[in-house]
């Protein structure tokens, strides 16, 4: 007779456990949330979220407080110092192949995708 009791209480205490939230995918460290995380993180800093580069990744936009400055060489910009211009770069990142300033004002092209 006790044995059915304890079976019972048994049952009722296990039932009791909260799932948890996240279902385990067993791929340690993924978060089914970080893509939006990093939405929220970059629209909160003043950024804009979208695609960008070849594969289409998202990335956040940051407007550089320094656009259009005239510089001649890299390490006076925020961002980079476009060759062309001698001014700096209006966003960061910027996608595609730039002829920019180095930090020693050496002329240089770097391509980012």
């Amino acid at each position: 007779m006790i044995r059915p009791f304890l079976a019972a209480a048994l049952l009722v205490l296990v039932a009791c456990q909260p799932e948890p939230e996240t279902p385990d995918t067993g791929l340690s460290g993924y978060d089914p949330k970080l893509i939006e995380r990093q939405q929220a993180a970059c629209t909160k800093r003043g950024g804009r979220w979208g695609q960008g580069g070849i594969g289409g990744r998202f990335v956040c936009y940051t407007d550089t407080r320094d656009a259009g400055k005239s510089c001649s060489a890299g390490s006076q910009c925020e961002g980079l110092c476009l060759a062309r211009s001698q001014s700096c770069a209006p966003v960061t990142p910027l996608f595609g192949c730039n002829a920019v300033l180095t930090g020693g004002g050496a002329e240089a092209t770097i391509c980012v995708d």
